[in-house]
């Protein structure tokens, strides 16, 4: 976070004053602009109120946020950039990173927040020794929104009856899975680094399937490019995925895949989840109700700098009250991945859509930022 030097703003109120002293195109009495850019606060003309004076709360404050590794959560990244510069921030680009380098980034102060936190999941990274006391977790941006899990395609779930990993010890599950010819099944995991990695190692050990899965690593999207290839040519896929997430409107689970079950729930010792939250009912598409996804389901969240949000309570009011419906996330994801709306322009439009859409809501928003530094 980066305020406006006071020398510098001082030097440049001085030179507009000799300006207009000297008649050099200075705003004059028949234009208000001089008064309203030495404030916090800016007229709207465009308002219904006629042109009410709107708290402009982060003039003079510029902001560096984080991004997100997967593209699927850039989308309500964007949202948050362009609603904290309604607020009068100055947003940079965001910087895209993965988890802990987020996390210690963000508790070095050299970035600010990002709107990419997953919880339970990302609990080890707030607890590292050098993160611990300097970030917070903040909002309810989707409240229990994410869940996780295992996927095969349907056609071989049927063809062999497979409802669980557990099945991923039977020669003939392994052989249909092993894409390579190594002889392991091939798992399409996690990136290096995202906390979702830690959990599939977590569970390929206590379900002892190191003799049997291969968790395959790499770029995501393109591995899972690769995967949904392989299924369209009929070859079997077992892969991880969450959402909201363009796979699953790829490969719709119930028709084209199936969410298959763990044995048994094993979470990782310094998980903050139980291992009764695992289970879920209703799950659409899994071989059985309930359904054991092996995975709690995560709230996503902000994630911030603590010192920076004692500095800016209106940035800290925003990120307590935006919430962003689940379909909406996964409307956009399809957008970026099926329909093939993924550059940034792209994003920054659907993000701009979305603010259009939901703009009494957002305004709502906006007030009670605004009023959180009166």
């Amino acid at each position: 976070m980066k305020k406006f030097p006071l020398a510098l703003l001082t030097l440049v109120l001085a030179l507009a004053t000799l300006l207009a002293a000297c008649g050099g195109g200075a705003p004059t009495a028949e234009s208000p602009a001089a008064e309203s850019e030495t404030t916090n606060e800016t007229t709207n003309g465009d308002n219904e109120n006629g042109g009410e004076t709107v708290s402009m709360p982060g003039e003079g404050v510029t902001l560096s946020p984080g991004r997100a590794t997967w593209d699927t959560g850039w989308f309500q990244a964007a949202i948050f950039s362009k609603l904290l510069g309604e607020l009068g921030y100055e947003v940079e680009a965001p910087t895209t990173v993965d988890n802990p380098a987020f996390y210690l980034s963000t508790a070095a102060g050299d970035l600010d927040f990002w709107a990419n936190g997953w919880f339970p999941l990302h609990s080890t990274f707030v607890e590292d020794e050098d993160v611990q006391g300097k970030v917070e977790r903040i909002g309810a941006l989707v409240p229990f929104g994410a869940l996780q899990g295992y996927l095969i395609d349907k056609a071989t779930a049927d063809e062999l009856s497979i409802t669980s990993l557990e099945d991923f010890k039977r020669p003939e599950v392994v052989a249909a899975f092993d894409s390579d010819g190594n002889g392991l099944a091939n798992l399409v995991g996690c990136n290096p680094g995202w906390g979702c990695e830690l959990a599939i190692e977590n569970h390929l050990d206590a379900y002892e399937l190191r003799d049997t899965v291969e968790h395959v690593q790499g770029e995501y999207s393109l591995l899972m490019a690769d995967a949904i290839s392989r299924y369209e040519n009929g070859e079997p896929v077992l892969f991880y995925t969450w959402t909201p997430n363009w796979t699953v409107a790829r490969m719709v689970p119930g028709e084209d895949v199936v969410w298959i079950e763990v044995p048994f729930s094993i979470l990782p010792e310094d998980s903050a989840a139980t291992e009764e939250s695992t289970i879920a009912e209703g799950i659409q598409g899994c071989t059985n109700d309930p359904c054991n996804m092996g995975f709690a389901p995560n709230d996503i969240q902000i994630v911030a700098n603590i010192d920076f949000l004692e500095q800016e309570p209106a940035a800290r009011k925003l990120f307590e009250v935006v919430e962003i419906p689940l379909e909406d996330i996964a409307a956009q994801n399809v957008l970026l991945a099926i329909d093939g709306e993924n550059s940034e322009d792209d994003i920054q439009r659907h993000a701009d859509q979305w603010i259009t859409d939901n703009r009494a809501t957002v305004d709502g928003w906006l007030d009670e930022a605004r009023a959180a530094v009166q």
